[in-house]
């Protein structure tokens, strides 16, 4: 570096000049100093404060990064472990070729379902009509059993009727012969009419009912004489007042105009109406079981006891007794058709319904094949 020389003059007089004026330079250049250090002083001061807080920002920049970095690291954990069971379980896995033998297994195995299914439908749909024309012949030999023992009209019709609609349903030709017997005996059974056993019943119980209040009527005696003496005995006799009185209890006719019952009372006439109430019982029990002469044997033995121990002159033991007549005329049974032409010809269809195959299978040609020798 050049240094520059002054002139003596110059330096001499240089400091002069300085001294005088520095008091009041040196006041203004400390104060300005002094805000500059202020100045700077801050701007370190905001520095520092600002470098704090970036080092804040990155720890905490850092903490999080870290954070995420534990939480990759222990996805990759995770995924590995993953990876690990998927090779696992891809090593137990079969290989291509048998899962392609297996792929051919489960269509085959589809394939035999489906034809099995088929062939259940077909034999489950023969089997059902089998069951109803199984149903039909049963229903035939109940209507035969309630007509044999019952003579129930009625019901034997609503079963030849549900037999009939049955073989309906089949829709078979060869099911004509039986239908048409059918028909037959339903028109049979639509020619009989059902007697009212039920009513019978009901009337027969309350000519029971009627036998709990029925009297004897008391037998009156009345000889010549009777009006005169009881006029008599009225003016004032006391003779004829007293034979009044004897002639009430006991009478002595040796020419009488009719016969006269003793009077029942107490005990006996509880036994009759007890024995008629027996044979109007009798006679509900023949009327509901279809036995004629066992209705006829009651109602004669009912009528009977009226006429043996009643007086007829009884307004309820007459009404009683015109009753039991007119129930007699009552019929409580009838000749019934026989069903079992209808029931025979429903077998007939039954056997014949299977033949076709079973003479195929028994044909004497059919013979198994047997197989080549060598």
């Amino acid at each position: 570096m050049s240094e520059t020389v002054l002139p003596q003059d110059d330096v001499q007089s240089t400091p002069e000049a300085a001294v005088l004026p520095a008091p009041k330079k040196s006041g203004r250049g400390a104060a300005g100093i002094a805000v500059v250090a202020l100045l700077l002083g801050a701007a370190g001061v905001a520095v520092g404060g600002w470098s704090a807080w970036q080092l804040r920002q990155l720890q905490a920049g850092h903490q999080a990064q870290s954070g995420q970095l534990q939480a990759l690291d222990n996805q990759t954990q995770a995924l590995s472990q993953g990876e690990q069971a998927l090779t696992t379980r891809l090593g137990t896995l079969p290989s291509a070729d048998e899962l392609e033998e297996r792929r051919r297994l489960v269509a085959q195995l589809q394939g035999d379902q489906q034809r099995l299914s088929q062939r259940l439908e077909s034999v489950l749909g023969a089997s059902r009509k089998d069951w109803r024309l199984a149903e039909a012949e049963h229903l035939l030999r109940l209507a035969s059993l309630r007509l044999s023992a019952l003579q129930d009209i009625v019901s034997a019709k609503a079963l030849v009727q549900g037999a009939d609609e049955i073989l309906r349903e089949q829709d078979d030709p060869s099911a004509f012969a039986a239908r048409e017997q059918l028909a037959k005996s339903m028109a049979s059974l639509n020619s009989v009419e059902q007697p009212d056993r039920t009513g019978l019943f009901l009337q027969l119980g309350a000519l029971r009912d009627q036998t709990v209040g029925l009297s004897a009527l008391a037998p009156e005696f009345q000889a010549q004489g009777d009006a005169e003496r009881v006029r008599l005995a009225d003016d004032g006799d006391r003779w004829e007042q007293w034979w009044a009185k004897i002639s009430s209890y006991f009478r002595v006719d040796f020419r009488p105009d009719e016969n006269i019952r003793p009077l029942l009372a107490g005990q006996s006439l509880n036994q009759v109406r007890l024995a008629l109430s027996l044979a109007l019982e009798q006679a509900q029990w023949a009327a509901l079981n279809g036995e004629p002469k066992v209705f006829g044997q009651a109602l004669d033995e009912a009528r009977s006891i009226l006429l043996a121990s009643f007086n007829q002159d009884n307004t309820e033991s007459r009404s009683m007794l015109a009753r039991i007549d007119e129930l007699k005329g009552q019929p409580v049974s009838v000749v019934t058709p026989d069903l079992n032409s209808s029931l025979e010809a429903v077998q007939n269809y039954l056997e014949h319904r299977h033949m076709p195959a079973e003479a195929l299978m028994t044909q004497p040609g059919a013979q198994p094949k047997q197989e080549a020798r060598p």
